[in-house]
């Protein structure tokens, strides 16, 4: 079986993901790993590399085929976009509001102010919907391909993993 998580930046596609492959014993797959390996593979920020990559549609080709790639058997992949080059068994998209989200990565990516981790997500938003629509023809965020859509602002990590563990307990069945 395979499981896509897709959100928001800084909405707990990663966290959700790795806890519920853990959970079901499934390899996990992150988009977003592949993304700041490459960044760091130039030695660029991950801003500065959304940035590089609007100009350059080679690089979210090349991170959504290395993903396709290890997409095989059981397993959980999350990336904004996953749902749409994955053949997928089940979607979730996971959101919060911008400030709860700027909350859980100012320390995380060492932000000087919530103000600014607020204003870095914008950023990075504005610049992937632009990409999305150029390269793929998305309207990022569409929300239909999606079979579950949590706020987790209203759950914590292990809360999210039962809702999604116990849909997907469901949908085996």
């Amino acid at each position: 079986m395979i499981i896509v998580v897709g959100g928001s930046a800084a909405s707990g596609k990663t966290t959700l993901a790795r806890a519920l492959a853990e959970r079901l014993k499934y390899k996990h797959i992150s988009a977003g790993s592949i993304m700041r390996e490459m960044a760091a593979e130039r030695n660029q920020s991950l801003i500065d590399f959304s940035k590089y990559a609007e100009k350059h549609p080679k690089i979210d080709v090349e991170i959504d085929k290395r993903q396709k790639k290890l997409a095989r058997g059981n397993c959980v992949v999350d990336g904004r976009l996953s749902a749409y080059f994955i053949k997928s068994d089940f979607n979730v998209w996971l959101t919060a509001p911008v400030v709860v989200r700027a909350r859980r990565i100012k320390n995380r990516d060492k932000f000087k102010t919530l103000d600014d981790a607020v204003e870095h997500i914008k950023r990075r938003e504005a610049s992937e919907k632009k990409r999305y629509k150029k390269i793929y023809g998305i309207n990022y965020p569409d929300l239909s391909i999606y079979d579950l859509v949590l706020n987790t602002a209203k759950f914590d990590v292990n809360a999210t993993v039962d809702v999604v563990a116990k849909a997907v307990e469901k949908l085996r069945k």
